[in-house]
């Protein structure tokens, strides 16, 4: 049985943590940032791990991560 790929897309924007937990940042902070908070913009900075059936999916995409 052949090897399966790993989704680049996927690999650029999730890490695997060491806890097997996915992480990634949060949206929003790429433009149009002159309305948007001091508060907000650093509460963006933060990651976020992937929850529920967004992480059984990403795993898929992760096989070897």
């Amino acid at each position: 049985m052949p090897k399966i790929k790993t989704h680049r897309g996927a690999a650029k924007r999730f890490k695997v943590a060491k806890s097997g937990r996915i992480k990634h940042q949060l949206t929003n902070k790429r433009h149009i940032l002159t309305k948007k908070t001091s508060k907000r913009k650093r509460q963006l900075r933060a990651t976020a791990y992937l929850t529920g059936t967004s992480e059984k999916n990403m795993k898929e995409l992760l096989p070897y991560s």
